[in-house]
């Protein structure tokens, strides 16, 4: 898992502790009195966060709740905000064994041209959206730099705020994206568990655990306003793969105090073609508690939940403590705009919502939907 010649270095402290965090995090240690202690405390250190996470705090979920929607309220009102995802492409050259992209499963691939993806984007302007994620397979070959930094330049005529979730870069690379468009950067790193990780990316460059853990400083670095950390509940020990998620998080604010930070929360879904892994389960508590520590952990974090999850969860999440959910969502090769989708998708979606039906859920639950959070003057 060492570095590749055309993979930057950095020279950061925050892999080790994080790695370090995820390794010597015990959670059974940990008492109800711990987790009485971290609800008290109106500043939340590491060890409250682990005691948050631990199971001895999943009797105190309604007081999680409680706390989390206060402090939801105090930095976010009510406001939720919404964006879909847009995928242009979904060649892959890794072999990832849980993903419906990986290079060695079956499946129908395509990659839009750029009259494609403006097609693409116009259609989803045209349902009031102002936010969008733009995601690739992770082939460098297939999806190069200059033509997601294209992708990103028409998006920007479209949309007031562009995300990307993409192959881990260099610096220069996510300098050059920022100057297409793009504010923000989503990377999963899947699990911290080094070990595991090798067993589940068998080939390509995501197999570089290093590489991929230091993206988001990689991408604060070329200038990236937002950065957004995930690990992909299920894979490894989730209470773990979940604390180190949040160190990685905060040690990064620490460092870059400047930085927007922001959580996702996903758990594995079905993928084309049917291939399992042995995988451990999360259930919609276990992900809750998971959601509400991120919250009372870094009050000031963005919380993003997505049709991953079923429409009901993730309405009554909102404002609790998500402030961020996706609305028309395809995870397919150019569905948006009406015409047949031509390549297959990444993972099965479980709220298939249009962005009208989510707005109105957002409302019953007297909640503000937002389009926008970000104006440039």
């Amino acid at each position: 898992m060492e570095y590749l010649p055309d993979m930057e270095q950095i020279s950061s402290e925050v892999m080790d502790r994080v790695v370090e965090a995820y390794n010597t995090y015990d959670y059974d240690k940990y008492t109800a009195a711990d987790v009485v202690e971290a609800l008290k405390n109106d500043v939340r250190t590491p060890k409250d966060f682990a005691a948050l996470l631990s199971p001895a705090a999943t009797p105190f979920i309604e007081d999680m709740a409680r706390l989390a929607r206060e402090e939801t309220r105090k930095h976010f009102g009510t406001s939720v905000y919404l964006f879909t995802p847009i995928y242009i492409s979904n060649y892959c050259e890794n072999l990832c064994v849980y993903c419906g992209f990986n290079c060695k499963n079956q499946i129908r691939r395509a990659k839009l041209d750029f009259e494609a993806i403006e097609r693409e984007m116009q259609s989803i302007a045209k349902t009031g959206l102002e936010e969008i994620l733009i995601l690739t397979g992770e082939s460098r070959k297939m999806s190069d730099v200059k033509y997601i930094g294209e992708a990103c330049k028409i998006a920007r005529k479209y949309f007031k705020m562009v995300g990307v979730e993409v192959y881990p870069m260099n610096t220069d690379e996510y300098k050059y994206l920022h100057e297409c468009g793009v504010d923000y950067v989503t990377v999963f790193q899947e699990t911290y568990n080094s070990d595991k990780y090798e067993t589940l990316h068998l080939a390509g460059h995501k197999r570089i655990f290093p590489y991929r853990v230091n993206a988001q400083e990689r991408a604060l670095r070329g200038g990236m306003r937002g950065v957004a950390f995930a690990a992909l509940l299920g894979l490894s020990d989730f209470r773990k793969d979940a604390y180190a998620t949040g160190m990685h998080a905060y040690l990064l604010q620490r460092k870059y105090p400047h930085a927007e930070i922001s959580f996702s929360c996903p758990r594995l879904r079905p993928i084309v073609n049917g291939a399992t892994i042995e995988a451990e389960n999360v259930d919609e508590t276990q992900l809750l508690q998971v959601i509400l520590a991120y919250r009372l952990f870094m009050p000031f974090a963005g919380i993003t939940v997505s049709t991953r999850e079923r429409a009901g969860f993730r309405d009554n999440v909102a404002g609790l403590a998500a402030t961020k959910i996706s609305a028309g969502v395809s995870t397919g090769i150019g569905a948006h705009s009406g015409e047949e989708e031509q390549g297959d998708e990444q993972f099965e979606i479980n709220d298939g919502r249009t962005l009208d039906e989510v707005i109105a859920a957002l409302k019953a639950h007297d909640l503000q939907p937002v389009l926008n959070d970000y104006l440039y003057v």
